[in-house]
């Protein structure tokens, strides 16, 4: 009797784990795919908000000290409510990679949760900072101190926190790529991807600083902002199918 109780416990434990185990695939599976829709949406509205100063402004460009912020407003701050809530999925889809990660893999994904949740921090307080302040202290014409904070400045503040954001996030990136095995295609080619925005991002930072110097302004900012969502938008969907595929496999395993 008691060895049938035990089987029974045994039976039950082992369903919970499994019932367990399929919740979190499930749940990593619509984060990375949500994250992949949510970035090309995102990416659609920053597109559209061409910077009407620096390097790549065409012509009507503004300058320091940029006295026509208004008049482009909200048409180039649009893209970041959708990057906070971007931000918000990216720390949703690293908690996901890191609970379904294998016990001899959570020492990368926890490195990778760290540097992940440092990226997000500072990028937040960027986006919600600056189309929170900059725009109504202008409106109040209050305008002390805005040159140094507002989008614009390629020397400003808010470029440098973008630029610290996304470097950071491709130290996130490049340790999550190595939950995935080399052992199949799928798994090789997410590995790879991942460890593709810190290897751009230290050459273009090198290739910036060596050709610019301080002067970089917005270009190595555009250049790791720009790899970095073309990695999320990538791996979300790769990322998607790895957990479908192992959600697929435990199924076949439970009918057999």
């Amino acid at each position: 009797m008691k060895s049938g109780q035990v089987i029974n416990n045994e039976r039950d434990f082992l369903m919970n784990k499994e019932n367990d185990q399929n919740s979190t695939l499930k749940f990593g599976y619509f984060s990375s795919l949500s994250l992949s829709v949510w970035t090309i949406i995102t990416f659609s509205f920053a597109i559209i908000a061409v910077p009407p100063s620096g390097p790549n402004c065409s012509g009507d460009c503004m300058s320091y000290p940029f006295p026509d912020i208004l008049a482009y407003y909200p048409r180039d701050y649009f893209w970041m409510y959708f990057a906070i809530f971007q931000l918000f999925i990216f720390i949703i889809f690293m908690i996901s990679n890191y609970a379904n990660a294998a016990s001899d893999k959570k020492i990368f994904s926890s490195i990778s949760g760290a540097f992940a949740l440092i990226a997000s921090t500072v990028l937040l307080i960027a986006y919600y900072t600056q189309f929170s302040i900059v725009p109504i202290s202008v409106m109040n014409g209050e305008t002390e101190g805005i040159a140094l904070v507002t989008q614009y400045n390629g020397h400003g503040l808010f470029i440098a926190l973008e630029e610290l954001g996304y470097i950071t996030m491709s130290m996130a990136f490049f340790f999550l790529a190595f939950l995935f095995s080399m052992k199949n295609r799928l798994e090789k080619s997410i590995r790879l991807i991942l460890m593709t925005p810190l290897v751009i991002t230290i050459l273009a930072f090198v290739f910036y600083s060596l050709k610019y110097g301080l002067d970089r302004h917005y270009r190595f900012e555009v250049a790791t902002l720009s790899i970095n969502w073309l990695v999320m938008i990538v791996v979300g969907i790769l990322i998607s199918i790895h957990f479908k595929r192992k959600m697929n496999a435990n199924k076949t395993v439970k009918q057999s």
